[in-house]
Protein backbone atom coordinates (compact mmCIF):
# COMPACT_ATOMS: atom_id res chain seq x y z
CA UNK A 1 0.00 0.00 0.00
CA UNK A 2 1.04 3.50 -1.23
CA UNK A 3 2.03 5.79 1.97
CA UNK A 4 -0.74 8.27 0.19
CA UNK A 5 -3.54 5.37 0.85
CA UNK A 6 -2.93 4.99 4.52
CA UNK A 7 -5.44 5.41 7.09
CA UNK A 8 -4.10 6.34 10.33
CA UNK A 9 -5.06 2.80 11.56
CA UNK A 10 -2.64 1.74 8.31
CA UNK A 11 -0.25 3.73 9.84
CA UNK A 12 -0.62 2.84 13.19
CA UNK A 13 -0.46 -0.85 12.68
CA UNK A 14 2.53 -0.41 10.02
CA UNK A 15 5.07 1.80 12.11
CA UNK A 16 3.85 -0.58 15.49
CA UNK A 17 5.23 -3.82 13.19
CA UNK A 18 8.59 -1.83 12.18
CA UNK A 19 9.21 -0.89 15.41
CA UNK A 20 8.95 -4.04 17.14
CA UNK A 21 11.30 -5.54 14.43
CA UNK A 22 14.00 -2.82 15.63
CA UNK A 23 13.20 -3.02 19.64
CA UNK A 24 15.39 -6.23 19.99
CA UNK A 25 18.88 -4.39 18.35
CA UNK A 26 17.90 -0.81 20.34
CA UNK A 27 17.68 -2.95 23.55
CA UNK A 28 20.66 -4.54 23.50
CA UNK A 29 22.59 -1.34 22.71
CA UNK A 30 21.37 0.09 26.05
CA UNK A 31 22.42 -2.69 27.80
CA UNK A 32 25.79 -2.15 26.51
CA UNK A 33 25.42 1.41 27.76
CA UNK A 34 24.59 0.31 31.49
CA UNK A 35 26.99 -2.58 31.70
CA UNK A 36 23.91 -5.27 31.70
CA UNK A 37 25.08 -7.22 28.61
CA UNK A 38 25.76 -10.90 28.02
CA UNK A 39 29.15 -12.27 28.31
CA UNK A 40 30.77 -13.08 25.10
CA UNK A 41 33.31 -15.94 23.75
CA UNK A 42 33.08 -17.84 27.08
CA UNK A 43 32.40 -21.72 26.75
CA UNK A 44 29.12 -22.42 27.81
CA UNK A 45 30.42 -25.87 29.67
CA UNK A 46 32.56 -23.54 32.39
CA UNK A 47 29.96 -21.47 32.89
CA UNK A 48 27.68 -24.03 33.84
CA UNK A 49 30.64 -25.80 36.10
CA UNK A 50 31.53 -22.29 37.27
CA UNK A 51 27.99 -21.81 38.50
CA UNK A 52 27.49 -19.12 41.29
CA UNK A 53 31.55 -19.02 41.73
CA UNK A 54 32.50 -16.49 39.94
CA UNK A 55 30.76 -13.56 37.77
CA UNK A 56 31.00 -11.34 34.78
CA UNK A 57 33.86 -8.91 34.82
CA UNK A 58 32.34 -5.52 32.76
CA UNK A 59 34.81 -3.64 31.83
CA UNK A 60 32.29 -0.59 30.07
CA UNK A 61 33.67 0.78 27.56
CA UNK A 62 30.76 1.31 25.82
CA UNK A 63 29.65 4.08 28.49
CA UNK A 64 33.24 5.95 28.72
CA UNK A 65 32.95 6.48 24.39
CA UNK A 66 29.75 7.84 25.44
CA UNK A 67 29.82 10.12 27.99
CA UNK A 68 33.02 11.19 26.88
CA UNK A 69 31.42 12.75 23.56
CA UNK A 70 28.32 13.71 25.40
CA UNK A 71 30.13 16.16 28.09
CA UNK A 72 31.18 17.70 24.81
CA UNK A 73 27.85 18.69 23.80
CA UNK A 74 26.10 21.64 25.61
CA UNK A 75 23.61 23.99 24.04
CA UNK A 76 23.94 27.54 25.50
CA UNK A 77 21.17 29.54 23.42
CA UNK A 78 19.81 30.14 19.62
CA UNK A 79 20.21 32.89 17.62
CA UNK A 80 19.04 34.47 14.22
CA UNK A 81 21.53 35.49 11.45
CA UNK A 82 20.07 39.08 11.04
CA UNK A 83 20.60 39.50 15.21
CA UNK A 84 23.68 39.59 16.85
CA UNK A 85 22.10 38.67 20.11
CA UNK A 86 20.77 35.55 21.16
CA UNK A 87 16.91 34.89 20.91
CA UNK A 88 15.92 35.24 24.04
CA UNK A 89 12.30 34.19 23.45
CA UNK A 90 13.67 30.67 22.17
CA UNK A 91 15.60 30.07 25.11
CA UNK A 92 13.21 31.18 28.02
CA UNK A 93 10.88 28.30 26.18
CA UNK A 94 13.82 26.33 26.11
CA UNK A 95 14.10 26.64 30.05
CA UNK A 96 10.77 26.34 30.50
CA UNK A 97 10.51 22.89 29.09
CA UNK A 98 13.24 22.11 30.99
CA UNK A 99 16.07 20.94 27.72
CA UNK A 100 19.02 21.73 30.17
CA UNK A 101 18.50 18.95 31.71
CA UNK A 102 16.63 17.02 28.89
CA UNK A 103 19.01 17.92 26.08
CA UNK A 104 21.64 15.62 28.29
CA UNK A 105 19.49 12.81 27.69
CA UNK A 106 18.28 13.01 24.20
CA UNK A 107 22.04 13.27 23.28
CA UNK A 108 23.24 9.97 25.31
CA UNK A 109 19.74 8.18 23.46
CA UNK A 110 20.71 9.33 19.94
CA UNK A 111 24.78 8.21 20.89
CA UNK A 112 23.66 4.85 21.83
CA UNK A 113 20.71 4.04 20.01
CA UNK A 114 21.80 5.72 16.80
CA UNK A 115 18.85 8.60 17.40
CA UNK A 116 16.17 10.05 19.84
CA UNK A 117 13.21 12.44 19.16
CA UNK A 118 12.25 16.02 19.90
CA UNK A 119 8.36 16.80 19.80
CA UNK A 120 6.62 19.95 20.09
CA UNK A 121 2.98 20.34 20.78
CA UNK A 122 0.51 22.31 21.99
CA UNK A 123 1.04 23.48 25.81
CA UNK A 124 -2.54 23.75 27.38
CA UNK A 125 -1.27 25.83 30.67
CA UNK A 126 0.17 28.28 28.42
CA UNK A 127 -0.30 28.84 24.65
CA UNK A 128 2.58 31.41 24.89
CA UNK A 129 5.01 28.16 25.63
CA UNK A 130 4.27 25.51 23.45
CA UNK A 131 5.57 21.91 25.19
CA UNK A 132 8.81 20.16 24.01
CA UNK A 133 9.85 16.71 25.06
CA UNK A 134 12.08 14.67 24.18
CA UNK A 135 11.63 10.86 23.43
CA UNK A 136 13.40 7.61 22.98
CA UNK A 137 13.49 5.32 19.83
CA UNK A 138 12.29 2.65 22.17
CA UNK A 139 9.30 4.04 22.55
CA UNK A 140 8.70 5.94 19.15
CA UNK A 141 9.56 4.69 15.36
CA UNK A 142 9.36 7.36 12.31
CA UNK A 143 8.79 6.46 9.03
CA UNK A 144 10.89 8.90 6.14
CA UNK A 145 9.48 10.14 2.32
CA UNK A 146 12.29 8.94 0.76
CA UNK A 147 12.41 11.51 -1.92
CA UNK A 148 12.89 13.91 0.43
CA UNK A 149 14.17 12.02 3.55
CA UNK A 150 11.68 14.43 5.76
CA UNK A 151 9.42 12.77 8.31
CA UNK A 152 5.44 12.15 6.94
CA UNK A 153 4.02 10.04 9.99
CA UNK A 154 5.81 9.21 13.77
CA UNK A 155 4.29 6.69 16.13
CA UNK A 156 5.04 6.67 19.68
CA UNK A 157 3.69 3.74 21.70
CA UNK A 158 3.89 3.51 25.54
CA UNK A 159 2.59 1.53 28.66
CA UNK A 160 1.14 2.01 32.36
CA UNK A 161 2.32 -0.56 34.84
CA UNK A 162 1.30 -1.65 38.14
CA UNK A 163 3.34 -0.22 40.78
CA UNK A 164 2.97 -3.87 43.15
CA UNK A 165 3.41 -6.03 40.43
CA UNK A 166 5.22 -4.51 37.22
CA UNK A 167 2.33 -5.86 35.32
CA UNK A 168 1.38 -4.02 32.25
CA UNK A 169 -1.86 -2.47 33.06
CA UNK A 170 -2.69 -0.09 29.66
CA UNK A 171 -0.54 0.59 26.61
CA UNK A 172 -1.73 3.95 25.10
CA UNK A 173 -0.38 5.41 21.39
CA UNK A 174 -0.23 8.76 19.67
CA UNK A 175 -0.10 8.86 15.66
CA UNK A 176 2.20 12.14 14.64
CA UNK A 177 0.48 13.23 10.73
CA UNK A 178 0.92 16.41 9.07
CA UNK A 179 -2.01 18.17 9.54
CA UNK A 180 -3.38 15.91 13.20
CA UNK A 181 -2.38 14.15 15.69
CA UNK A 182 -4.53 10.52 16.35
CA UNK A 183 -4.13 9.16 19.92
CA UNK A 184 -5.43 5.85 21.08
CA UNK A 185 -5.02 2.85 23.63
CA UNK A 186 -4.91 -1.31 23.00
CA UNK A 187 -7.77 -3.03 23.34
CA UNK A 188 -6.06 -6.62 21.91
CA UNK A 189 -2.16 -7.43 20.49
CA UNK A 190 -2.93 -5.92 16.81
CA UNK A 191 -6.54 -3.60 17.88
CA UNK A 192 -6.31 -0.17 18.74
CA UNK A 193 -9.57 2.03 19.39
CA UNK A 194 -8.89 6.16 18.71
CA UNK A 195 -9.83 8.14 21.80
CA UNK A 196 -8.71 11.98 20.67
CA UNK A 197 -7.81 13.22 17.52
CA UNK A 198 -6.26 17.07 17.17
CA UNK A 199 -6.19 18.35 14.05
CA UNK A 200 -3.85 20.71 14.01
CA UNK A 201 -3.31 21.62 10.15
CA UNK A 202 0.50 22.18 10.31
CA UNK A 203 1.21 20.80 7.28
CA UNK A 204 4.56 19.09 8.79
CA UNK A 205 4.95 16.37 10.98
CA UNK A 206 5.57 17.50 14.53
CA UNK A 207 8.46 15.41 15.66
CA UNK A 208 11.76 16.71 14.85
CA UNK A 209 14.74 13.21 14.70
CA UNK A 210 17.87 13.77 16.49
CA UNK A 211 20.11 11.69 14.52
CA UNK A 212 23.89 10.30 15.37
CA UNK A 213 26.10 9.89 11.92
CA UNK A 214 23.36 9.50 9.64
CA UNK A 215 24.36 8.42 6.05
CA UNK A 216 22.52 8.81 2.82
CA UNK A 217 21.32 5.53 2.98
CA UNK A 218 20.92 4.88 6.54
CA UNK A 219 19.04 8.25 7.78
CA UNK A 220 18.11 7.22 10.62
CA UNK A 221 21.45 7.16 11.62
CA UNK A 222 24.43 4.58 13.08
CA UNK A 223 25.51 3.56 16.89
CA UNK A 224 28.53 5.32 18.18
CA UNK A 225 29.31 1.96 19.62
CA UNK A 226 28.72 -0.10 16.49
CA UNK A 227 32.81 -0.41 16.00
CA UNK A 228 33.54 -1.11 19.35
CA UNK A 229 31.10 -3.84 20.62
CA UNK A 230 33.50 -6.55 19.75
CA UNK A 231 36.12 -4.76 21.51
CA UNK A 232 34.47 -4.20 24.24
CA UNK A 233 33.17 -8.22 24.63
CA UNK A 234 36.44 -9.33 24.48
CA UNK A 235 37.86 -7.26 26.71
CA UNK A 236 35.10 -8.31 29.45
CA UNK A 237 35.80 -12.16 28.59
CA UNK A 238 39.74 -11.22 29.16
CA UNK A 239 38.80 -9.76 32.14
CA UNK A 240 36.45 -12.18 33.40
CA UNK A 241 39.04 -15.40 32.51
CA UNK A 242 41.44 -13.50 34.85
CA UNK A 243 39.28 -14.14 37.37
CA UNK A 244 38.80 -17.17 37.08
CA UNK A 245 42.47 -18.20 37.01
CA UNK A 246 42.59 -16.08 40.22
CA UNK A 247 40.58 -18.03 41.97
CA UNK A 248 42.19 -21.85 40.79
CA UNK A 249 45.94 -20.85 39.66
CA UNK A 250 46.92 -17.25 41.50
CA UNK A 251 46.94 -18.99 44.75
CA UNK A 252 50.24 -21.89 44.98
CA UNK A 253 48.75 -25.40 44.19
CA UNK A 254 49.88 -28.64 46.39
CA UNK A 255 49.68 -31.90 45.59
CA UNK A 256 49.45 -34.35 48.11
CA UNK A 257 51.27 -37.94 48.19
CA UNK A 258 49.50 -40.77 50.53
CA UNK A 259 47.10 -39.22 52.46
CA UNK A 260 43.27 -39.67 52.55
CA UNK A 261 40.53 -37.12 52.96
CA UNK A 262 40.47 -37.87 56.49
CA UNK A 263 44.22 -36.36 57.39
CA UNK A 264 43.37 -32.92 56.14
CA UNK A 265 42.45 -31.28 59.66
CA UNK A 266 42.88 -28.56 61.44
CA UNK A 267 44.76 -27.39 64.23
CA UNK A 268 41.62 -28.67 66.98
CA UNK A 269 41.51 -31.77 65.17
CA UNK A 270 38.58 -30.71 63.72
CA UNK A 271 37.89 -31.89 59.49
CA UNK A 272 38.61 -28.50 57.03
CA UNK A 273 36.56 -28.14 53.26
CA UNK A 274 37.85 -28.60 50.55
CA UNK A 275 37.72 -24.45 49.93
CA UNK A 276 40.15 -24.56 52.88
CA UNK A 277 42.50 -26.52 51.08
CA UNK A 278 42.50 -24.80 48.08
CA UNK A 279 42.59 -21.54 49.26
CA UNK A 280 46.25 -22.71 51.26
CA UNK A 281 45.56 -22.84 54.64
CA UNK A 282 47.34 -24.67 57.63
CA UNK A 283 47.01 -28.81 57.15
CA UNK A 284 47.36 -30.80 59.80
CA UNK A 285 47.95 -34.60 59.75
CA UNK A 286 49.31 -37.60 61.76
CA UNK A 287 51.50 -38.88 58.95
CA UNK A 288 55.60 -37.77 58.55
CA UNK A 289 56.66 -36.83 55.30
CA UNK A 290 59.07 -39.82 54.21
CA UNK A 291 57.84 -41.93 56.42
CA UNK A 292 56.68 -45.39 56.24
CA UNK A 293 53.59 -44.26 54.93
CA UNK A 294 54.67 -42.58 51.75
CA UNK A 295 53.22 -39.14 52.67
CA UNK A 296 54.68 -36.19 50.63
CA UNK A 297 53.41 -32.58 49.39
CA UNK A 298 54.90 -30.23 46.67
CA UNK A 299 53.73 -26.97 45.86
CA UNK A 300 53.73 -25.66 42.14
CA UNK A 301 54.06 -22.00 41.69
CA UNK A 302 51.09 -19.76 40.91
CA UNK A 303 50.59 -18.24 37.67
CA UNK A 304 51.45 -14.94 36.68
CA UNK A 305 48.40 -12.81 35.68
CA UNK A 306 50.21 -10.89 33.38
CA UNK A 307 49.54 -12.23 30.02
CA UNK A 308 45.58 -11.20 30.70
CA UNK A 309 47.00 -7.40 31.73
CA UNK A 310 48.54 -7.09 28.49
CA UNK A 311 45.80 -8.73 26.82
CA UNK A 312 43.57 -5.54 28.01
CA UNK A 313 46.03 -3.00 27.47
CA UNK A 314 45.67 -3.75 23.84
CA UNK A 315 42.02 -3.81 23.34
CA UNK A 316 42.56 -0.43 25.27
CA UNK A 317 44.61 1.31 22.85
CA UNK A 318 42.40 -0.04 19.83
CA UNK A 319 39.30 0.74 21.56
CA UNK A 320 41.14 4.56 21.87
CA UNK A 321 42.04 4.22 18.23
CA UNK A 322 38.71 3.55 17.13
CA UNK A 323 36.71 6.20 19.79
CA UNK A 324 39.05 8.69 19.53
CA UNK A 325 39.59 9.05 23.11
CA UNK A 326 42.99 10.27 24.35
CA UNK A 327 45.18 7.33 26.06
CA UNK A 328 44.69 8.98 29.69
CA UNK A 329 40.99 8.28 29.37
CA UNK A 330 41.24 4.68 29.25
CA UNK A 331 44.01 4.41 32.06
CA UNK A 332 47.10 3.96 29.85
CA UNK A 333 49.42 5.95 31.75
CA UNK A 334 52.74 7.45 30.03
CA UNK A 335 55.93 7.18 32.70
CA UNK A 336 55.98 11.20 32.46
CA UNK A 337 52.88 13.90 33.13
CA UNK A 338 51.94 14.80 30.33
CA UNK A 339 51.71 19.09 29.48
CA UNK A 340 48.69 21.16 29.08
CA UNK A 341 49.85 21.28 25.29
CA UNK A 342 50.39 17.03 24.80
CA UNK A 343 46.44 16.57 26.37
CA UNK A 344 45.29 19.32 24.16
CA UNK A 345 46.82 17.64 21.18
CA UNK A 346 45.68 14.54 22.58
CA UNK A 347 41.92 15.56 22.35
CA UNK A 348 42.23 16.86 19.14
CA UNK A 349 40.00 13.75 17.06
CA UNK A 350 37.19 14.06 20.38
CA UNK A 351 36.63 17.51 19.94
CA UNK A 352 36.39 17.63 16.23
CA UNK A 353 33.88 14.78 16.81
CA UNK A 354 32.04 16.49 19.27
CA UNK A 355 31.88 19.21 16.93
CA UNK A 356 30.75 17.34 13.99
CA UNK A 357 27.53 16.52 16.53
CA UNK A 358 27.51 19.98 17.49
CA UNK A 359 26.24 20.76 13.78
CA UNK A 360 24.17 17.75 13.35
CA UNK A 361 22.30 18.40 16.51
CA UNK A 362 21.89 21.73 16.16
CA UNK A 363 19.98 21.63 12.83
CA UNK A 364 17.30 18.99 14.55
CA UNK A 365 17.25 21.54 17.17
CA UNK A 366 16.72 24.80 14.76
CA UNK A 367 13.93 22.45 13.05
CA UNK A 368 12.35 22.26 16.60
CA UNK A 369 12.42 26.00 17.22
CA UNK A 370 10.86 26.55 13.66
CA UNK A 371 7.81 24.23 14.95
CA UNK A 372 7.87 26.44 18.55
CA UNK A 373 7.69 29.45 16.70
CA UNK A 374 4.60 27.97 14.40
CA UNK A 375 3.26 26.74 17.64
CA UNK A 376 3.15 29.63 19.32
CA UNK A 377 2.07 32.38 16.28
CA UNK A 378 -0.04 29.82 14.13
CA UNK A 379 2.56 31.11 10.90
CA UNK A 380 5.82 30.19 9.76
CA UNK A 381 8.40 33.03 10.72
CA UNK A 382 10.54 33.08 7.60
CA UNK A 383 13.71 34.84 9.73
CA UNK A 384 13.49 31.29 11.50
CA UNK A 385 14.94 29.25 8.64
CA UNK A 386 18.13 31.27 9.21
CA UNK A 387 18.71 29.98 13.21
CA UNK A 388 21.76 29.24 14.51
CA UNK A 389 22.72 26.98 17.74
CA UNK A 390 25.10 27.96 19.88
CA UNK A 391 27.40 25.77 21.57
CA UNK A 392 29.87 25.47 24.30
CA UNK A 393 33.34 25.55 23.00
CA UNK A 394 33.99 21.47 22.95
CA UNK A 395 37.91 21.56 23.43
CA UNK A 396 39.60 21.90 26.77
CA UNK A 397 41.78 25.12 26.93
CA UNK A 398 42.77 26.63 30.20
CA UNK A 399 40.64 29.84 31.32
CA UNK A 400 43.70 31.73 31.65
CA UNK A 401 44.87 30.61 27.89
CA UNK A 402 41.64 31.80 26.14
CA UNK A 403 41.13 34.90 28.25
CA UNK A 404 44.07 36.02 27.27
CA UNK A 405 44.25 35.19 23.52
CA UNK A 406 40.23 36.88 23.35
CA UNK A 407 41.57 40.09 25.25
CA UNK A 408 44.00 40.80 22.87
CA UNK A 409 42.06 39.91 19.62
CA UNK A 410 39.39 42.73 21.49
CA UNK A 411 42.32 44.98 22.10
CA UNK A 412 43.59 44.65 18.44
CA UNK A 413 39.73 45.44 17.43
CA UNK A 414 39.75 42.14 16.06
CA UNK A 415 37.08 40.79 18.34
CA UNK A 416 33.64 42.82 19.41
CA UNK A 417 32.84 42.30 23.29
CA UNK A 418 30.83 40.39 22.96
CA UNK A 419 31.75 38.09 20.60
CA UNK A 420 34.65 37.80 23.40
CA UNK A 421 32.18 36.92 25.74
CA UNK A 422 30.43 34.30 23.77
CA UNK A 423 33.65 32.88 23.27
CA UNK A 424 34.28 32.45 26.89
CA UNK A 425 31.54 30.35 27.32
CA UNK A 426 29.17 32.97 29.41
CA UNK A 427 25.67 32.15 28.35
CA UNK A 428 23.05 34.38 26.95
CA UNK A 429 21.64 35.19 30.06
CA UNK A 430 24.52 36.36 31.54
CA UNK A 431 25.73 37.91 28.29
CA UNK A 432 22.28 39.99 28.61
CA UNK A 433 23.39 41.19 32.27
CA UNK A 434 26.96 42.18 31.39
CA UNK A 435 25.05 44.12 28.92
CA UNK A 436 22.63 45.55 31.14
CA UNK A 437 25.42 46.14 33.79
CA UNK A 438 27.76 48.30 31.08
CA UNK A 439 24.95 50.62 29.97
CA UNK A 440 24.44 50.73 33.70
CA UNK A 441 27.84 52.24 34.35
CA UNK A 442 28.13 54.16 30.89
CA UNK A 443 25.30 55.95 31.72
CA UNK A 444 26.23 57.02 35.40
CA UNK A 445 29.25 58.08 33.82
CA UNK A 446 28.33 59.98 31.00
CA UNK A 447 25.70 61.32 32.89
CA UNK A 448 27.99 63.01 35.67
CA UNK A 449 30.74 64.27 33.18
CA UNK A 450 27.72 65.93 30.48
CA UNK A 451 26.32 67.96 33.77
CA UNK A 452 30.09 68.88 34.85
CA UNK A 453 30.68 70.25 31.11
CA UNK A 454 27.68 70.51 29.06
CA UNK A 455 24.59 70.74 31.94
CA UNK A 456 22.81 74.07 32.13
CA UNK A 457 25.02 77.23 33.98
CA UNK A 458 23.87 80.32 36.01
CA UNK A 459 23.56 83.46 33.80
CA UNK A 460 27.38 85.68 34.42
CA UNK A 461 25.95 89.36 34.51
CA UNK A 462 28.09 91.42 32.45
CA UNK A 463 30.68 94.48 34.42
CA UNK A 464 28.76 97.52 35.07
CA UNK A 465 25.08 96.15 34.24
CA UNK A 466 22.69 96.32 36.71
CA UNK A 467 21.54 94.18 39.02
CA UNK A 468 18.90 91.81 37.50
CA UNK A 469 19.74 93.15 33.69
CA UNK A 470 21.33 90.23 32.30
CA UNK A 471 21.21 89.84 28.08
CA UNK A 472 19.02 87.01 26.89
CA UNK A 473 21.39 84.00 25.86
CA UNK A 474 22.87 84.12 22.06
Amino acid sequence: MEAKDRTPADWVAYLARVHEGLQSGLEDLNRYYEGKQELSYLNEELLEELGDQIRQVVINWPSLVIDSLEERLDVEGFRYADDESAAKDLWAIWQANGMDEKSQQAHVDALVMRRSFLVVGTNEKDAATPLVTVESPIQMQVDRDPRTRCVRAALKRWHEQDPLTDAVTDRYAALYLPDETVYYRQTSVTSWQETDRDKHKLGQVPVVPLVNRGRIMKPNGVSELARILPLSDAACKIATDMMVSAEFHAVPRRVAFGVDEEDFQDANGNKVSKWSRIAGRIWAMSKKKGGDDGADVIQFPEAQLSNFHATIELLARLVGGLAGLPPHFLGLDTNNPPSADAIRSAETRLVKRAERRQRSFGGSYEDMNRLILRFRDGEWDPRAMSLETLWRDPSTPTFAQKADAIVKLVQANILPVEQGREDLGYTAVQRQRMQEMDQDALQRAVGADFAAEYGPKPPVEPPGAPPGDVPPEG
